[in-house]
């Protein structure tokens, strides 16, 4: 019984370190460097995005980051349910990956999971923002207005498409209830 015991809690062990070192960055994605996180910090509008599991459904969707006390990013996404009719939020917490000059962290909504957030184009105003996930199945743009303007959006789908992002996937989020 016990050497079940033990080949189960290897296991165990052996699979959270898989979860824990896999890749958070796409292949030819390259986290934007130097990053000013004060600057990023404040309310984005989602204008594109991979559309998946957890925003399903969701449109007028916003995220809004700050510090939190531990000096961890607080993520507060904000979504309009289509479906339900109703206005639905997560909070989460991002952490910097390798330092805050790089714009390369893992985020999470449900600890002690975490996953790639990478801003891998952003425009020198910090307007605009490209936001891969931790593999081709994820991919914002991003926005402090509700619009992107057509040269920019065109630049970030270029971007997203010499890394292997399928484009014409991407779902473009309607903001027509924002309070």
């Amino acid at each position: 019984m016990k050497t079940k015991s033990l080949i189960f809690s290897l296991l165990t062990i052996m699979f959270m370190m898989g979860l824990l070192s896999c890749a958070t960055i796409p292949k030819g994605a390259v986290a934007v460097q130097p990053f000013e996180k004060e600057k990023y910090l404040g309310k984005w509008f989602e204008i594109a995005r991979m559309d998946f599991k957890f925003e399903k459904n969701l449109n007028n969707t916003t995220a809004t980051y700050s510090v939190n006390d531990n000096g961890t990013i607080k993520v507060d996404n904000r979504g309009y349910n289509t479906k339900k009719e109703e206005w639905v939020q997560a909070t989460g917490k991002a952490k910097f990956v390798e330092n805050e000059n790089v714009a390369k962290l893992k985020v999470s909504f449900f600890e002690p999971f975490y996953s790639g957030y990478n801003v891998i184009a952003i425009d020198k105003g910090y307007q605009y923002a490209l936001v891969a996930g931790k593999s081709l199945k994820y991919l914002w743009i991003l926005s402090r207005e509700k619009e992107i303007p057509a040269d920019t959006k065109e630049k970030y789908l270029k971007i997203a498409e010499d890394i292997g992002y399928e484009t014409s996937d991407l779902l473009w989020v309607e903001h027509d209830k924002i309070k």
